[in-house]
């Protein structure tokens, strides 16, 4: 074998921290597509089984990416809120703290290949339904639409928030120049 195609990072799920997770994240992630493209063909002649078949891996999808795969792939799960009293709605993000948790490079690339991949591919089975005018098939691909470009944008929204978090709490709890620029500005502050 080639040493630079084994090495960290390389697309072989053989690299993988948690091997199992990252073919189970892949195995949803590749279901329902297969299911869309391939299942009058393969499985069956009805049009409801298929867009049911179809929704279930979705919503599979979505869950086990959003509760399990990213939590233990790259270490960030995020969710909704809705506050009772006004009913606002604002997204929580969480992601491992800095020092427990060691991000396997493999794991991360197949992750955010994945989870890029797959709206664009929804998109452009959206684009070939309205040529092909198989509108019975549009309400489908705007529901696996919705959920892949959801995940997608929470999970850069919470590794932008990671990243942010992990900068500021390496500025205060270091000795270095922000860290103690930081500490003399508090402590101004409260001196008061």
């Amino acid at each position: 074998m080639d040493l630079e195609r084994t090495g960290p990072g390389a697309l072989s799920w053989r690299l993988s921290s948690h091997p199992i997770t990252l073919l189970t994240f892949l195995a949803f992630r590749v279901s329902s597509l297969l299911v869309y493209l391939f299942g009058l063909l393969l499985f069956t002649d009805s049009l409801v089984m298929i867009f049911i078949a179809t929704i279930l891996l979705l919503a599979a999808d979505f869950y086990y990416l959003k509760n399990i795969a990213g939590r233990r792939l790259v270490g960030l799960r995020w969710w909704n809120e809705v506050d009772p009293s006004t009913g606002d709605s604002h997204w929580v993000f969480e992601s491992s703290e800095p020092g427990t948790k060691v991000i396997n490079a493999t794991d991360s690339r197949f992750f955010w290949l994945a989870i890029y991949a797959q709206p664009l591919l929804w998109f452009v089975l959206a684009v070939v339904a309205l040529f092909r005018l198989n509108f019975i098939w549009l309400p489908l691909v705007a529901i696996a639409l919705a959920l892949t470009i959801t995940n997608s944008l929470a999970f850069s929204r919470c590794d932008k928030f990671s990243q942010a978090s992990n900068l500021a709490g390496s500025a205060f709890s270091s000795g270095n120049l922000a860290g103690s620029i930081a500490s003399n500005m508090l402590g101004r502050f409260f001196s008061r």
